[in-house]
Parts: C-alpha cells; sequence; structure tokens
C-alpha cells in the first residue's frame, strides 16, 4: 500500500488584490446609502428607501465576502488541517441569503404600496438613483476579474444587481415627474426585486451544494474513474471522493488498485498528471493498493 498527495496554489487574479477592492466598493457603497437614504425620506420615494436598504444589506455582503476571502487565505495547522478555505463558500452562502432577504422585504413593502401609492419628488429620485447607477456599476467592475471563484461572483453579482435596481428607479423617477404616475414607484421596485431574486438565485444553489459537500459543478466522477483506470497499471478504482476545498480549489481521495508487477510511483505520478490537467484537482490524495488488500476494504463509500 502507499499513498500520494498532490496539490496547487494558484489563484484567481483577484485574489492578488482583494483588500483594494473590497475596502473601495464598502466606501463607496456606504456613502451612497447615507445619501440614498436621506433623499428618500425627504422625496417620499420608496424605491429610494428600499434600495438605500438593499445597498446596506450589499455592504454587509461584502464585509462578509472580503472576511470570507481572508479566513481562506490563512494557512493550515494541525487544528485546522485544510485551512479555512471553506470560509468563500459559507460567505457566498450567506450572501446570497441576505440579498433574497433583501429582496424579498422590498418586494412586500412595494406591494402594500402599489393600492395607495404616495407623491413622490421624481426630479430627486432620478438625480440620486442616477449616482447609485454609477457606484454601483463602478463596484460590479472591481470584481469583474476572478468571477471564476463564486465569492467572487457573488460581490459581483450584488454590485451589478444594485446597478439594475438602480437604473430601474432612474426610468421610473422619470416617469413620474413626466407622466405623474406615483404607481410605479412600487411597482418598479417589485419588478427589480423579481429579477434580482431569478438572478441570485443560481448562487444560493451552488453554494448550498457545496456546503453540503456537493460534487462541484464540472466536475465528472464516472469520467475521472474512466480516466484513473485507464492509467497503466491501475487494476481497478474506488472510494473516489471529489468535494471543494473553498469557491475556487476542488479536492479528492481515490484508492488505486495495482496491477501484478505495477510500478506504484508511476502510477501516482500519472494519477496526478490526468487529475490536475484533465479534471483540474491539484489537490489530491490517493492511496495505492494490491488486489488482496483491495478485497479487504469496503464498498464505495
Amino acid at each position: 500500500m502507499g499513498a500520494g498527495h498532490g496539490h496547487g496554489h494558484d489563484a484567481p487574479d483577484v485574489l492578488a488584490r482583494p483588500g483594494r477592492a473590497f475596502a473601495i466598493g464598502i466606501a463607496l457603497n456606504l456613502a451612497f446609502v447615507a445619501i440614498e437614504a436621506w433623499y428618500g425620506w425627504k422625496s417620499g420615494s420608496l424605491a429610494l428607501l428600499a434600495d438605500a436598504a438593499h445597498n446596506l444589506s450589499d455592504v454587509g455582503g461584502l464585509l462578509l465576502a472580503w472576511g470570507g476571502m481572508v479566513a481562506a487565505g490563512l494557512k493550515a495547522d494541525e487544528r485546522y488541517t485544510y485551512g479555512w478555505r471553506r470560509a468563500t463558500i459559507i460567505a457566498s452562502f450567506a450572501n446570497a441569503v441576505i440579498l433574497l432577504v433583501a429582496m424579498g422585504s422590498l418586494a412586500w413593502e412595494a406591494v402594500s404600496r402599489i393600492g395607495e401609492p404616495a407623491p413622490v419628488a421624481g426630479a430627486t429620485v432620478m438625480v440620486v438613483a442616477a449616482v447609485g447607477v454609477l457606484i454601483n456599476f463602478a463596484t460590479a467592475w472591481l470584481f469583474v476579474r476572478g468571477r471564476e471563484d463564486l465569492n467572487i461572483q457573488g460581490a459581483f453579482l450584488h454590485m451589478l444587481a444594485d446597478g439594475l435596481v438602480s437604473a430601474g428607479v432612474v426610468v421610473s423617477g422619470a416617469l413620474m415627474l413626466w407622466l405623474g404616475w406615483n404607481w410605479l414607484d412600487p411597482l418598479v421596485s417589485l419588478g427589480i426585486a423579481a429579477i434580482v431574486v431569478v438572478g441570485t438565485w443560481s448562487l444560493f444553489r451552488k453554494s448550498l451544494h457545496l456546503l453540503f459537500d456537493g460534487v462541484p459543478d464540472g466536475i465528472s466522477l464516472p469520467a475521472i474513474r474512466v480516466s484513473l483506470e485507464a492509467i497503466e497499471g491501475v487494476a481497478a478504482v474506488h472510494h473516489v471522493h471529489v468535494w471543494a476545498l473553498g469557491t475556487s480549489e476542488n479536492a479528492l481521495t481515490a484508492h488505486l488498485v495495482l496491477a501484478d508487477g505495477a510500478d506504484a510511483d508511476h502510477v501516482l505520478a500519472e494519477a496526478h498528471h490526468h487529475l490536475a490537467h484533465e479534471h483540474g484537482i491539484k489537490h489530491a490524495t490517493l492511496q495505492v493498493e494490491s488486489p488482496a488488500y483491495a478485497r479487504g476494504c469496503a464498498g464505495d463509500g
């Protein structure tokens, strides 16, 4: 019997500068929340107030995402042998939940206001919301690179959603100013909430799946088994497990049964090569064993 272990340390480009991106995004959005809430209260606009609350929830989401990235960079030790990479998955899940809850609250308030729309200062709504479009899209741009990381994707979606919300508020403000349609204020808020929920559901589903050690998207266990079994000197493969260490790194464990006379070192080297280059798995722990030992193993787990 023997074991082989291989891993890589490649990280998304954005990870080289997470502090700057998150710090700028949080500062911009906190300042805008204060401005938007003030003018929303002064103008009587539900859309501005709801957007301010939404932006505030996004500041919390950015803080969670930033904290997750920092935690993921902490080194493994004897107590946490895989480090804190999973913090990125937890942060992504919390990020999605926060956005879904915020949109649910917005929709609830909008429905209650549709029947009794209040007068709204359309010009003020337009100007403030237009500033929000610029700020949110600028913040989203900070996270364009590195979106293969689920945590970074969550931050990007948060900011992009904010920009769409603000754009919708600009349109409603223009129509209210032009035609006096005050009922558009809650109606547009309701429509944008639905759009944001649809866009966030994928992030919620993926992060929840990874939290329960589901096989990451893009990984096929049957394909991995076929690839490993095709290696010269491998008689059988069992106990294959793949899970996400974090939002940008996957891990694998497997047992390789050696054929008679097989070179264990050669098998391990080939297996790690196939896993890294064909399946993108650079953190693999492989156990090689004789057919006699394999017969004593329990069924696939």
